[in-house]
């Protein structure tokens, strides 16, 4: 005897209430591959896909080219600045309490070189400084993050990464990001 799938769904909810037979075991079925529209970061605390939310509700961009950064008309008279980078989309985003005040394209750290994850703070700033490990390089409006020495500045802006480990911006936007921050400044690199 033959049953259709129905059939064998209403024996099986009129076996479940009888007391000496079990219901029966149905088969599981296979769920396909999860469908995400996340980016797939290897660490993060949400606050880089947050920034990323932020500048297309601020700015109304999805991206930046090479280069290219934004900033806000207006900011707020209070409420502590912050810093969110993003290694994985190469970009940088600056807040002064939960607004927005601009975003910007930027080149981390290139192959064999490393640009760090993690929470950190500006330790020092310096208008214009030279690289005491890279052929005396500038680095205008630098504001370095750690004692190795990785900091934000102004530089070339190729749109990946390729640094020594900082952070590279427009010059214009290293610039205004200098102006907003102190030492103590609050930076949260995620990738």
């Amino acid at each position: 005897m033959k049953f259709t799938k129905a059939a064998t769904l209403i024996v099986a909810m009129a076996l479940a209430g009888c007391q000496t037979a079990s219901a029966p075991q149905m088969a599981a079925t296979k769920a396909g591959p999860s469908v995400s529209n996340e980016v797939p970061y290897r660490w993060t605390l949400g606050n880089a896909p947050q920034a990323h939310k932020d500048m297309v509700a601020e700015f109304n961009k999805v991206g930046l080219k090479p280069g290219e950064f934004v900033w806000a008309t207006e900011a707020p008279a209070a409420g502590d600045t912050r810093i969110v980078v993003d290694l994985l989309t190469q970009m940088t985003y600056v807040y002064r309490g939960e607004k927005l005040l601009g975003a910007s394209s930027m080149s981390s750290a290139k192959t064999g070189h490393i640009t760090p994850y993690g929470n950190w703070t500006i330790l020092e700033k310096r208008p214009f400084y030279r690289s005491k490990k890279y052929d005396n390089a500038p680095m205008p409006f630098m504001q370095r993050i750690d004692d190795y020495g990785i900091a934000f500045h102004g530089g070339a802006n190729p749109g990946y990464p390729a640094s020594h480990g900082c952070i590279r911006l427009p010059m214009k936007f290293a610039q205004k990001l200098y102006g907003v921050t102190k030492l103590g400044t609050k930076v949260i690199i995620e990738g």
